[in-house]
């Protein structure tokens, strides 16, 4: 069965990393998970950037408001924040890599930041189609559009799109780790 994948989305604070990071706590330890989130980075009650996290604890910059360098001015830029795509892909790529035994990948997100990098989508792709779940998070579409990769990501066979809410946030946390728990190996 190809493409056992729940993808998270809804507005921005409204809880997407934060669901993932608590479905990943009731999971056992003993499942092996591969993947990232993304973190923000604060100073005071400003933020101004992200980085990347992997389950094994590496961290590197995704995106920066404070960053001035010479590398840093080809960096894309979203919205205040310059990507530093290199920093990312050294992150990230390594933590989609399919390999033999992992029960479930985590990627929080597959946003428009993510996507900047080459290798990110198609690596995501390989992701799905190795049969290995997926529980993901995806940017809610702006004005009524989704990135095409993401719209791209919905279509595929097998995936099933959650709508996070602040009324349903809490009970989507037990439906999300309710479906993972039939699709991983019993323990």
């Amino acid at each position: 069965m190809a493409g056992r994948c729940l993808l998270v989305t809804g507005p921005p604070g409204v809880g997407k990393t934060t669901l993932i990071m608590r479905v990943l706590d009731m999971l056992s330890p003993s499942f092996k998970i591969q993947g990232f989130y993304t973190q923000e980075m604060r100073e005071g009650n400003e933020r101004v950037g992200f980085q990347v996290v992997t389950l094994n604890g590496r961290k590197g910059l995704l995106a920066s408001s404070t960053v001035s360098s010479p590398e840093s001015m080809r960096w894309p830029i979203v919205g205040k924040y310059k990507v530093d795509i290199a920093s990312f892909d050294s992150i990230a790529l390594p933590q989609l890599q399919v390999k033999e035994g992992t029960h479930l990948f985590i990627i929080d997100e597959i946003g428009k930041m993510e996507m900047f990098s080459q290798s990110f989508f198609p690596a995501v792709l390989k992701v799905l189609e190795s049969n290995i779940p997926l529980l993901a998070s995806i940017p809610s579409p702006n004005f009524g559009q989704d990135l095409p990769a993401v719209a791209r990501l919905k279509n595929q066979p097998g995936v099933t799109v959650i709508t996070l809410t602040a009324s349903n946030r809490d009970s989507m946390k037990q439906h999300i780790f309710d479906v993972l728990s039939g699709w991983l190996p019993k323990h």
